[in-house]
């Protein structure tokens, strides 16, 4: 929701997907809007729930196979050991600018005022409990319950 001077106040980003590329852009900018004093919350549906799931959330991947921004035929992204060179690569990088790894990132938003969700019908789909996830995980929601959490502000999807 905008006052008049057009400011945001408050964004809810979906995160989708489960690898570092899909992971991270819904990280920085929830940390950012925190950042800025920006209400922000952060729904996780879809393969995106690796990132609060405990045990594979410090196992996340850098997508190199069908991945146009890899440059490169995604049957060199195939080949075995690939991901997790673009993923060693990756983290280097990120580590010169202070980007932290995934599990100390979602700890660090959540610490900021970041509140994030379990999308319900993917947990169900999945056969997941509220015990697989982070402590940080505030809850596992429907969509009606995000849309209602989300009512006055921009949804971003990732």
């Amino acid at each position: 929701m905008s006052q008049d001077n057009g400011r945001i106040e408050k964004v809810s980003i979906v995160i989708s997907r489960g690898s570092l590329d899909g992971v991270y852009p819904g990280l920085i900018m929830a940390n950012g809007a925190r950042m800025e004093g920006i209400e922000a919350n952060l729904f996780f549906t879809f393969f995106g729930l690796e990132t609060i799931m405990t045990k594979h959330m410090d196992k996340l991947k850098v997508a190199t196979v069908g991945n146009p921004a890899m440059h490169m035929p995604s049957v060199v992204g195939m080949l075995p050991g690939m991901s997790a060179l673009a993923t060693k690569m990756m983290g280097r990088e990120m580590e010169k600018i202070d980007i932290p790894p995934v599990p100390e990132f979602v700890e660090m938003v959540h610490d900021a005022g970041v509140e994030l969700y379990a999308c319900r019908a993917t947990v169900d789909m999945f056969h997941l409990k509220k015990e697989d996830f982070c402590p940080e995980v505030e809850d596992i929601i429907n969509v009606g319950q995000f849309y209602e959490m989300a009512h006055g502000g921009q949804i971003i999807f990732t």
